[in-house]
């Protein structure tokens, strides 16, 4: 199998890490080669998370170059704009609608980019968008976006739903893992 490209952008405590954790343990158990790579800008709340999830047969690089990319997960709409040089030409984004101001927005020098999907499905993006905050506030934890994130991105695989639950179990703490375990199933529902 070629090696297949993720990456997971989002904003500095969001979980966009232990959803990269949870994606590459998942794959690693299903046999791929599996290389997990974090590349924090002012990930401290609020600044831009990418992580890259590569997986194949042999994987050499844990790195994602410019047109690379199978696809985009991202946690806040900016953050998949941000990232789409990276996407290969006829890749998915799948992204949480939220919007995040940036540090310029909020202090007035810049506004919020608008039409951001139609932009990115005007660069040929293959963009599939889902209210995750909506859905972990109904799961009961805000904190829950990145299982709603994982739950739509699971459509995009062909793994038994008992995959996805042991990887769950395996990544997410005990105390979290109803909660966690709900938004997921929101997430794959919607």
């Amino acid at each position: 199998m070629e090696t297949k490209n993720i990456m997971i952008a989002g904003v500095g405590g969001q979980g966009s890490l232990l959803a990269s954790k949870l994606l590459g343990h998942l794959l690693l158990e299903q046999g791929f080669d599996v290389k997990v790579s974090e590349v924090h800008g002012m990930s401290q709340r609020g600044g831009s998370v990418v992580t890259y999830v590569r997986y194949g047969d042999k994987v050499a690089s844990p790195i994602i170059d410019q047109g690379q990319a199978d696809a985009i997960v991202s946690f806040e709409l900016l953050e998949a704009a941000r990232w789409l040089a990276f996407l290969k030409p006829g890749g998915r984004v799948v992204t949480n609608i939220q919007q995040i101001d940036p540090m310029p927005v909020i202090t007035g020098a810049a506004q919020y980019p608008e039409n951001l999907v139609e932009k990115m499905t005007a660069a040929g993006a293959r963009v599939d968008t889902i209210d995750c905050l909506s859905l972990a506030e109904e799961a009961g934890n805000v904190k829950a976006v990145n299982l709603v994130l994982l739950g739509r991105l699971s459509h995009y695989f062909d793994f038994p739903e008992t995959v996805w639950q042991e990887a769950i179990e395996a990544c997410v703490p005990p105390k979290f893992l109803d909660v966690n375990k709900k938004a997921f199933a929101l997430g794959q529902g919607a």
